[in-house]
């Protein structure tokens, strides 16, 4: 297919004519194309179609600059040219074993008409699911260093689309997602935080990404990818005119947003295109606007489930800190520990032996270094944790060498408390630690205001902080996955030990969130929306979903069938069985699904789903060829017909069914599960009941 170009005269009048240069650019399958123009006045704009209906009308491109004038207009194209692409890359780990990356790809050169001159190229690329740009700033004479204010990338929509939103916070992404019209978005309400206080929305914006559902059933999602040595993006809102704007977090710091020397390029801007909700979790836009792996083998990192001592320092059980005073400049033992301490070396053995016998791989330590004591709330905590120096009571000489012999991986916790220059000054030491003892995994955390003061978490300095602490653990063999961390953008393509994150309001919340914790169409939102920037870290499995023991005014808002379901709903190539040890040895039955289910996947089918109301996946496991199926509801109930036409021909499985009880509830009555062993085919349809805020969990393996 050639890809089209059209040179377009418009008269304005019968007596005046001006010439604009419009280039059109389609996707492979012809569906979704773009036009680029210049007006007469020398500004670019853009404009996206899908089956020829305008989706993105025309909208402008451009930055403001410190001491600079802005790249706003009085721009001329001085070359142009496209390609076509087409590969197929392997994923070391992930949904997927293979990719498809086909892409046309538009690059307009711009030069101003002024005296500076100064030149500025735009790249499009257009896949069958979507559209990526991104600026490039090359070397030039008169433009050496560029301190960006602002970047004014428009997106003008041309429906007034249902929206699922949380705020552009420049803090935090732990928000509730909201669901209105584009219109009636309000994102500048004062929201507190509970670690961070009063977190900081200075405009009404949102954060990406942002997913929208057209009458018509198009589907749109909004994003960027490959965020390096940049400024995270938030979406400014106008009501009126329908439209998002691009908004830079920023610094108390500087007056400018983003500071870089040419050349250099901005990450991609993202708008995700498909005609269903399925379609968008299928789509791999933003990993293939990500540069191919750096890194070379990784088969160091085994994806893995892990349980861990941290739900039950949730839940008031134990405590992350030990109970040391500083003494002298020092935290020094002085006997008067509270006796609460989680991290022991008698309880994580626990964790590690209940892990060797359920198929398990792996078990996270949280609260085993000294500095808790005065890890948050504290203007003075730099310099507080260690990361290398365990609390008396938990003895990593004795408690790595048992995890060897039985099989099972320590997964470290470095948890910085914001105070960045600290973990910068101990990352080599604390990696080197890892190394040391055959620890392939880190769980970084970055709760609290950001020290310096006056950074924010998602503003450039700290995008540089967690990519660069991500990188280094590369050369120590380590993957990992960051806590308060800065969006997901499709890095794991590049580098593919960044395994995971959180980045979104997850299942800590329910165990003490005074709001009543996460609604069960949290979730069903979720998938459609923070799951498309990439893996998720969501700590499910809770079986004990009332907490009359511990908290009795908290709870998970979904049944046990749905905590089940989310090992396969919720991507990551790290899962957490994340209840305590005693509850999941009480519940013998569903836990059987916790040790079957797979980790890394060969293939991904989204079934069926509504963004905010449910969604079906099934995931075929790497190596063995079984099949998993997850599906969850929010509050209504619900009855869902599965074709098991992903199957195998001419193959009989085994499934195992966990499906919510005829009296099954998220509030009412949780626990209620029922368990099915039957035989199934390729030509199977089989229906299956969602109770409110429900779920279904299937184990499908191949019979002999």
């Amino acid at each position: 297919m050639k890809i089209k170009f059209l040179l377009v005269v418009i008269c304005i009048s019968l007596s005046s004519c001006w010439m604009k240069s419009e280039k059109v650019l389609v996707s492979p399958d012809e569906a979704i194309s773009l036009e680029f123009s210049l007006n007469k006045q020398g500004k670019p704009f853009y404009t996206v179609f899908f089956k020829n209906k305008s989706i993105i009308k025309e909208s402008s491109l451009g930055f403001d600059f410190e001491n600079s004038k802005p790249f706003l207009d009085n721009f001329k194209v001085i070359k142009s040219s496209t390609k076509e692409f087409n590969e197929t890359w392997k994923m070391p780990w992930g949904e997927q074993l293979d990719v498809v990356n086909n892409y046309n790809e538009l690059r307009v050169e711009l030069q101003e008409k002024s005296d500076l001159k100064r030149k500025l190229n735009i790249v499009f690329k257009i896949y069958n699911d979507g559209v990526g740009f991104r600026y490039e700033f090359p070397k030039q004479d008169n433009f050496s260093e560029a301190f960006i204010t602002e970047e004014n990338t428009q997106f003008n929509l041309t429906e007034d689309y249902k929206t699922f939103w949380i705020p552009g916070d420049w803090d935090i992404y732990e928000h509730l997602y909201s669901t209105t019209k584009l219109s009636e978005i309000d994102a500048s309400v004062k929201r507190n935080h509970p670690s961070l206080g009063q977190t900081y929305i200075p405009e009404n914006a949102v954060n990406t990404p942002v997913t929208l559902v057209g009458e018509n059933g198009i589907h749109l999602s909004f994003h960027e990818a490959a965020l390096v040595n940049y400024s995270g993006m938030t979406l400014k809102v106008d009501t009126d005119k329908l439209s998002f704007k691009s908004s830079l977090v920023g610094s108390r710091n500087t007056t400018y947003k983003v500071k870089r020397t040419l050349p250099f390029h901005t990450p991609w801007r993202t708008i995700q295109i498909t005609e269903n909700a399925p379609d968008l979790i299928q789509s791999n836009l933003i990993v293939n606007l990500n540069e191919p792996n750096k890194l070379g083998d990784v088969s160091w990192f085994k994806p893995m489930k892990y349980t861990g001592v941290w739900w039950e320092m949730h839940l008031g059980k134990s405590s992350w800190d030990y109970g040391m005073e500083m003494v002298d400049g020092k935290w020094t033992d002085t006997g008067k520990a509270h006796g609460k301490h989680g991290a022991t070396t008698e309880n994580v053995k626990r964790f590690i032996d209940f892990s060797a016998k359920n198929n398990i791989g792996g078990v996270l330590v949280e609260g085993w270094n000294t500095g808790w004591e005065r890890w948050i709330g504290f203007e003075d905590r730099e310099g507080v944790f260690d990361f290398v120096t365990p609390y008396p009571d938990y003895n990593l000489d004795e408690v790595t060498a048992y995890a060897k012999e039985k099989g099972v991986e320590i997964i470290m916790h470095h948890e910085t408390s914001a105070a960045t220059a600290t973990y910068e000054k101990q990352l080599d030491a604390a990696y080197a630690l890892m190394q040391k003892y055959g620890m392939h995994a880190v769980k970084s955390g970055y709760v609290g205001k950001i020290l310096p003061k006056g950074e924010y978490h998602h503003g450039q300095y700290m995008v540089n902080q967690y990519n660069n602490a991500a990188i280094k653990a590369a050369k120590y063999q380590v993957a990992v996955n960051a806590h308060e961390p800065i969006k997901a953008t499709g890095l794991r393509r590049t580098y593919p030990n960044i395994i995971s994150r959180e980045g979104l309001r997850g299942q800590e919340f329910n165990a003490w969130s005074s709001d009543g914790g996460n609604p069960p169409e949290h979730l069903p939102i979720v998938a459609f929306t923070r799951m498309l920037a990439g893996p998720i870290d969501y700590t499910p499995g809770i079986f004990n979903i009332k907490f009359d023991d511990y908290k009795k005014n908290n709870q998970v808002n979904t049944t046990l069938a749905h905590q089940l379901a989310l090992y396969v709903v919720i991507y990551s190539p790290v899962q957490m069985a994340a209840d305590l040890v005693e509850h999941y040895e009480a519940n013998p039955k569903p836990l059987q699904f916790i040790k079957d289910v797979g980790i890394d996947w060969s293939e991904s089918k989204v079934l069926d789903g509504e963004v905010g109301e449910f969604v079906t996946i099934a995931r075929k496991e790497r190596g063995t060829g079984n099949w998993f199926l997850g599906s969850i509801s929010d509050e209504n109930s619900r009855e869902i017909e599965v074709d098991f036409s992903f199957l195998d021909d001419n193959q009989l499985y085994e499934a195992k069914i966990y499906k919510d009880g005829k009296n099954a509830h998220w509030d009412k009555n949780p626990l209620d599960i029922e368990f099915q062993t039957i035989e199934l085919q390729r030509t199977s349809k089989l229906k299956f009941p969602l109770a409110e805020g429900g779920g279904l969990a299937i184990s499908i393996k191949k019979m002999n």
